[in-house]
């Protein structure tokens, strides 16, 4: 499908479709519009739901007003493989073809929400699974790190416990009002990697699941939409400064 040129407003450019694997899987750039020069870049994983990259748009965009590049894959946890191999194609993608969409792979900072948290963790807890390499810094919201992260098959809190070095800084957000996935889990993984002398930060915003990244679930759609919600909006400035801060 050939890409989608879409603007909801004049600061914010996005390309929707691009296909990053060979699976056909696709992502939506986001970026300030009339750039130039290398941007810092973003590549956020979306949740569990399979293919959602949509549900992150409005996170997506805040961020990018801010004067950064962000990547949105489609990735599926359905798959076979839990959706490791989309995970890991759509870093492989950023990591080759972000200066050529106008952001610097220097400035390379590996996000997620939900399951794409732990996933994002995961890789620079074990980069061998690519190549020995490390992002600039980790950004996860709203994740469990008890459980095994989908790019490595290990948890990242098993990681930590077998000496595993994240190497980066790791900023940690999470709603208090989160039901879907308590804010004890990044409260528990924040401690853990103090104690073991690494650079985290954690910031919990009065939201919830959804609203941390800008949405609302919605019961009859099963998914997360746009909501313009204080509490929501607040939050999702909150974390688009973060990520846009991870790769200055």
């Amino acid at each position: 499908m050939a890409p989608d040129m879409g603007m909801t407003d004049r600061t914010v450019e996005t390309v929707r479709g691009l296909v990053y694997g060979p699976g056909g899987k696709q992502l939506d750039v986001h970026r300030p519009a009339g750039a130039s020069g290398a941007l810092p870049t973003v590549l956020l994983w979306h949740g569990i739901g399979p293919d959602e990259r949509d549900v992150l748009e409005p996170l997506a965009r805040t961020t990018a007003a801010l004067g950064v590049l962000v990547l949105v894959p489609d990735w599926r946890s359905d798959a076979a493989d839990g959706g490791r191999s989309q995970l890991l194609e759509s870093l492989a993608f950023g990591r080759k073809e972000a200066d050529g969409l106008g952001g610097d792979g220097a400035s390379y900072v590996l996000a997620g929400w939900s399951a794409g948290a732990g996933a994002a963790l995961g890789v620079a807890l074990r980069p061998d699974a690519v190549a020995e390499w490390r992002p600039r810094a980790v950004v996860a919201v709203a994740g469990r790190y008890d459980l095994p992260a989908r790019t490595t098959g290990t948890a990242p809190l098993d990681d930590l416990a077998a000496g595993h070095d994240p190497g980066v800084p790791v900023h940690l957000l999470h709603g208090t009002r989160d039901t879907v996935v308590d804010a004890h889990y990044s409260r528990d993984l924040a401690a853990t990697l103090r104690t073991a002398g690494r650079a985290v930060t954690l910031q919990e915003p009065q939201t919830d699941h959804a609203g941390v990244i800008m949405t609302a679930y919605d019961p009859a759609a099963d998914r997360c939409v746009p909501t313009t919600a204080e509490h929501a909006v607040r939050a999702g400035r909150l974390v688009g400064g973060v990520l846009a801060a991870a790769g200055a």
